[in-house]
């Protein structure tokens, strides 16, 4: 299978995460990405750089106001004098009218959802590395290709139009499936992470050019908390384009595949895109560092064949999956089990 990755995303390496109180490492780390490719390319799979797309893909997923925070906020955030190497906001406006405000500190809670995203000094141009892949991955089959993987890192699921949250700050798989529009009436993503994809479900809200469905750890429990319920479906024009498929937590190979091809393949089928965008997170891993589900490494296979069955092109995006020592197991079961059933 042919893989996009740049090695721009190194220059991404936060060190801060604050889970139930305690500040930890982040387990977001470069490594995620290094032990992916190094196994991807051990199985014969073929690696090459994308080229740099400019400013237009993510754009036409963001707004201006966000990514003009994202590009200058650390120098801003530095200048402050008295800042940790890295942003984390410690303020918010929650769920209140607000107005926006000028100082960086305040910027910070307003683009920035939890402190799980620390910007550091090169994270906006990995996140703008990642976005260059997803688009390369979109462009390939735009050219009349079946299938691709794009090593995106940053991961992009948790990021909303002018917000980062969750480890993400650019919207990657949201940027492949609206450049996969300029050829495709309908796009579906179908995002098989731990964690629900809220950012994507938000971009697409009030839209129906572009199904998501996410089948997910049950948020009543789990990251991330607020979003992802089965009763939130779209509103206005998106109304019915959203579909979400909430699991309880430990749920293993057949019932997420139960669930992945009774409600979510049937969903996908009426709506019948011209492309498949997958949102891939590895993290619903049994032996995942962040577990909520209990894939194993051949359900991760029978999850790559079963997908390769709906017969669409499909461009395989990166989200989550984290350092555990089968990592690069799991990313390679399931290429195999896609390419074996294509």
């Amino acid at each position: 299978m042919k893989i996009v990755h740049s090695e721009a995303h190194a220059r991404h390496d936060p060190q801060f995460f604050l889970m139930r109180g305690i500040a930890k490492a982040s387990t977001e780390q470069p490594e995620r990405a290094e032990r992916l490719l190094a196994a991807a390319s051990a199985a014969g799979h073929a690696v090459e750089a994308p080229e740099a797309f400019g400013p237009g893909p993510r754009a036409a997923v963001h707004t201006p106001e966000y990514l003009r925070f994202l590009e200058t906020a650390h120098a801003e955030w530095q200048g402050l004098g008295d800042s940790a190497p890295e942003i984390v906001p410690n303020v918010h406006p929650n769920r209140y009218p607000a107005g926006y405000p000028a100082s960086i500190v305040g910027r910070a809670g307003w683009h920035m959802a939890d402190t799980a995203c620390p910007i550091g000094p090169g994270t906006f141009a990995a996140a703008c590395a990642a976005g260059d892949v997803a688009t390369a991955a979109a462009e390939h089959l735009l050219d009349g290709g079946d299938h691709i993987y794009g090593l995106c890192r940053p991961p992009g699921h948790h990021a909303y139009a002018d917000m980062a949250g969750g480890f993400c700050f650019l919207n990657n798989s949201a940027i492949a499936a609206q450049r996969l529009r300029q050829a495709y009436d309908r796009v579906a993503i179908l995002d098989v992470d731990v964690h629900h994809g809220n950012g994507t479900q938000g971009i697409f809200w009030r839209r129906s050019d572009v199904l998501t469905v996410s089948l997910h750890a049950d948020p009543l429990h789990f990251y991330p908390f607020f979003w992802g319920h089965a009763g939130e479906r779209g509103e206005g024009d998106g109304e019915g384009y959203n579909l979400n498929l909430p699991l309880p937590l430990g749920t293993g190979d057949a019932d997420w595949l139960e669930a992945l091809e009774r409600q979510a393949f049937a969903t996908i089928r009426a709506f019948a895109p011209g492309a498949l965008v997958v949102a891939l997170g590895l993290d619903a891993f049994e032996g995942d560092p962040l577990r909520g589900l209990a894939i194993t490494t051949p359900g991760f296979a029978m999850m790559g064949a079963a997908i390769a069955r709906l017969g669409l092109p499909t461009a395989l995006i990166q989200e989550g999956g984290y350092l555990a020592p089968e990592l690069g197991d799991n990313l390679v079961s399931f290429l195999s089990g896609f390419e074996g059933a294509r």
